[in-house]
């Protein structure tokens, strides 16, 4: 239960950083809303799946998983460009991800 509890937290990260960008200061209601309601839920769901996962090993899965799913996102909307390197510079970062689970 505490992986599934990291993954979701993973992605309420890339909900957060995502939103952190377009409230342009803290100016847009909207995702100002979406900033802080991802960032508690998200930091509250690491927390929790650290009580069973060790802590470098939580922090650093939960950080790749929104790293890259926030970069993704971001090429997927065209809020970044897509290039090769990019690309396999996440898919090590997922592998990494991989690994950390598999050496659990």
């Amino acid at each position: 239960m505490s992986w599934i509890l990291l993954v979701v937290s993973g992605f309420l990260e890339a909900v957060w950083a995502t939103a952190l960008g377009k409230t342009e200061g803290f100016t847009r209601l909207g995702p100002s809303v979406v900033f802080f309601t991802a960032l508690v839920a998200s930091m509250a769901g690491l927390a929790l799946a650290m009580r069973e996962l060790p802590v470098g090993t939580a922090y650093a899965v939960w950080v790749g998983i929104g790293a890259v799913l926030t970069v993704a996102y971001a090429m997927a909307t065209g809020d970044e460009p897509v290039a090769v390197l990019k690309i396999v510079f996440l898919t090590m970062i997922v592998s990494g991800v991989v690994g950390l689970k598999l050496a659990h």
